[in-house]
Parts: structure tokens; C-alpha cells; sequence
């Protein structure tokens, strides 16, 4: 049988790449799990949606995305900070969008955790979050 490297590294490249593009950095006490992730029309651009959780007294830390979040808050009340805008009280049953580029942070003052379904319209390639200052 002949191996066909070629192939091989371009299949090992791709699963690193896609990997890549699943993982990111999170602050203790947030989880991201991604549930899905595929192509939309807008060009260069795709949804990922991931179910997130904040533990109570935890924070998402200050960060971006390369394109908008649209969220879904299940269970839970939490704080939403966007760069510019009065802080914003989100709980169960109601949502919130963060514009593209937009510094911002979601924090958990509450006793039990937050549950939320996050939509993330991002740059192909590109972490869906990136720490800012």
C-alpha cells in the first residue's frame, strides 16, 4: 500500500486548523461547549453556537469577537457590560446581542449558575473570543 503524505499532512493540518478554531482561552468559572459550527452566507463568515455556563461569582473577563454574539440566557440572572453602555441585568427568558469588536464582559453575581445558548456570527479562522484590556 503507498502511504500518500501529501494527503496525510493536509488532513492533519486541517484537523489542527478546525480545532483550533473550536478552542478558546476561558476564564475560570465559564464554560463554552460548542455544539456547532458551519458556514452562513455572509462571505468569509460562519455560526458557532455553543451552550454557556457562568458559575456564580465568576466573570467572562473583558474580551471581543470577531463578529456579533446573539444570546439566550435559560437559567439564571447576570450582569452584561458593553464598552460604551449602561451595565445591563440579563436573566432567564430574555436575550442579549454584543455588536462585532465590542469590549464587553458578562459576570455572575448571583447564587446558582448562569445557563445561556450563545450564537457567535464570526470571521472564519479567527478565536470566538479574544481577552481585551
Amino acid at each position: 500500500m503507498k502511504i500518500q503524505w501529501n494527503s496525510i499532512w493536509t488532513w492533519a493540518a486541517a484537523t489542527v486548523l478546525a480545532s483550533g478554531c473550536l478552542l478558546v482561552a476561558q476564564a475560570p468559572g465559564i464554560k463554552r461547549t460548542f455544539i456547532q459550527q458551519e458556514d452562513i452566507s455572509m462571505p468569509g463568515r460562519e455560526a458557532r453556537v455553543a451552550q454557556v455556563e457562568i458559575a456564580p461569582g465568576s466573570s467572562a473577563g473583558r474580551h471581543t469577537h470577531p463578529g456579533e454574539e446573539i444570546s439566550y440566557v435559560i437559567e439564571g440572572v447576570m450582569e452584561v457590560e458593553v464598552e460604551g453602555r449602561p451595565m445591563k441585568t440579563v436573566k432567564a427568558g430574555e436575550s442579549f446581542i454584543i455588536p462585532n469588536g465590542a469590549k464587553h464582559n458578562a459576570h455572575n453575581k448571583g447564587t446558582v449558575p448562569v445557563k445561556l445558548v450563545g450564537v457567535y456570527l464570526v470571521e472564519k479562522g479567527k478565536p470566538v473570543a479574544t481577552p481585551a484590556p
